[in-house]
């Protein structure tokens, strides 16, 4: 429906001639003072959700980092705590100079946007500085999963480099492709839609969880597993974290921060539904979208809960807090386009997805402190999939107007090209970052620029790289702990 405007020439043979002419102007200029109020108080509610997106899905990174500090052993506690922080601080400068261009620069091809570097004549206000700080938590949010990844055996200056070049670069990249309305997999083109649908990641399970991971795993893999991880017939060492009282606040901390990841990717909160503007609008949508991500999270950690119960004997604190985790990786591509009894299936599934991509960790000698790859990659890759499964129409017409024959979850009657489309993302993000990140973990490697010494694996990078431990330690309690994870020999 057009939108009416005012116009005095219009009004006044209404109100009786050219006599009120004068009324005509006054009632027009009043209606068009009322009609940028309006307006004005639409663009400060929406600015106000997407700040406050913004800033719990930043709060995330605390989580990460208190996550990350209590999975490692005590003489790695400053050493992953700095490098979270500097996730957050490089990433920031090199999102701003090149990444939230190549990410969402417009007009651009379908590969790599190509404007707004340094944030260069970015439009306002449908396309202001509140969208770029949110864009950035999510693009340090990935660089946090790879970080855990490779912690407590990776020199200080890689972290610097890949950091830069994930943020940067490999990220944005991924973004562009699958969330600007240029890029080749996106649900949001206005024509030439792949497979006629698009791809389906309304929060991130493949933009952001999977690249990390992707990234992680070429990391910890070329690095090689921690001394003392596998014995030398193979079989797993336990190497606990140092702190379980740090894994369960990082947890909550992380699951806070998630309503700002998945609902908060609305972008907008003021914004009806149906052709004639309909109460129900999209704030009911949000609401649907945070419920959803808390049922898939929940149904993940009671079913962690009783499976490695199964499988251990032992009710694990740190498991079910990553089972839990992996609920939230899983759910956030289709949050906002399933049922609410659909992310619980999602949970569930995401759960043992997680188990048996440690068991299989385990079995290839494959070391990631905090299961990162495993949680990330394995539960993510899961997330595409179920979307793809378990789309419902209704929801995808609302969320992805525009396209009301738009295919949705082949389990919901929608057919196989959204399935179809989801799986080219997999294969898109494995290649891409596969190739970059490979090469850049790859090439550090061979300058002697990825892994710490022997030496200083067994003092611990706080003492050897930080100037001291992050606790308080005499010699003697020292010494039994390296005993402890290394042998007598120490």
């Amino acid at each position: 429906m057009a939108a009416y405007t005012c116009s005095a020439a219009d009004l006044g043979p209404l109100l009786g001639g050219s006599a009120n002419a004068s009324a005509a102007e006054y009632i027009c200029g009043r209606f068009e003072a009322i009609s940028n109020k309006f307006s004005d108080t639409t663009f400060a509610v929406d600015n106000t959700y997407l700040l406050f997106s913004a800033y719990l899905v930043f709060a995330m990174q605390l989580g990460f980092a208190m996550l990350c500090a209590g999975s490692v052993r005590a003489k790695n506690t400053m050493n992953i705590m700095l490098t979270n922080v500097l996730d957050a601080a490089t990433g920031g400068i090199f999102f701003y100079i090149f990444g939230f261009a190549f990410a969402f620069g417009a007009p651009s091809n379908s590969f790599i946007g190509k404007h707004f570097f340094g944030l260069e004549n970015i439009p306002s206000p449908s396309f202001d500085y509140g969208y770029f700080l949110y864009q950035y938590a999510f693009a340090i949010a990935a660089a946090g999963i790879t970080s855990g990844s490779i912690a407590e055996r990776t020199q200080f200056v890689a972290y610097l480099i890949y950091s830069s070049f994930l943020t940067g670069l490999v990220y944005p990249i991924v973004a562009h492709w699958f969330w600007s309305s240029y890029g080749w997999g996106s649900a949001s083109r206005v024509e030439n839609l792949l497979f006629g649908s698009g791809v389906i990641d309304f929060a991130g399970s493949g933009v952001v969880h999977l690249v990390g991971a992707v990234a992680g795993f070429w990391g910890a893999f070329i690095e090689g597993p921690r001394m003392g991880r596998f014995d030398h017939a193979g079989k797993a060492v336990p190497m606990r974290g140092h702190s379980g009282t740090l894994v369960v606040l990082g947890t909550f901390l992380l699951w806070f921060g998630w309503y700002g990841f998945n609902p908060g990717s609305f972008v907008n909160i003021l914004k009806s539904y149906g052709e004639s503007g309909s109460y129900y609008g999209q704030w009911s949508a949000i609401g649907r979208t945070a419920v959803t991500t808390t049922l898939a999270g929940c149904s993940a950690a009671l079913t962690t809960l009783f499976g490695k119960r199964l499988q251990s004997g032992h009710w694990n604190v740190t498991d079910v807090c990553n089972g839990l985790l992996g609920g939230f990786a899983a759910i956030t591509s289709g949050c906002s386009v399933v049922d609410p009894w659909a992310a619980i299936i999602c949970g569930f599934v995401a759960a043992w997805v997680l188990i048996g991509c440690n068991l299989l960790a385990e079995k290839l000698r494959y070391d990631d402190p905090l299961e990162a790859a495993q949680l990330h990659g394995g539960c993510g890759t899961w997330g595409i999939i179920f979307t793809a499964l378990f789309a419902k129409k209704e929801y995808v017409n609302e969320v992805y107007s525009g396209f009301p024959d738009r295919p949705y979850g082949l389990f919901m009657g929608g057919g196989g090209k959204l399935l179809a489309a989801h799986v080219v993302q997999i294969l898109a993000i494995t290649a891409w970052v596969s190739i970059t990140m490979g090469a850049v973990f790859f090439i550090l490697h061979k300058l002697n620029l990825l892994r710490i010494s022997p030496d200083e694996e067994m003092a611990g990078l706080d003492l050897t790289s930080h100037g001291g431990l992050a606790y308080e330690y005499n010699h003697q309690e020292l010494e039994l702990e390296q005993k402890r994870e290394f042998g007598p020999t120490v």
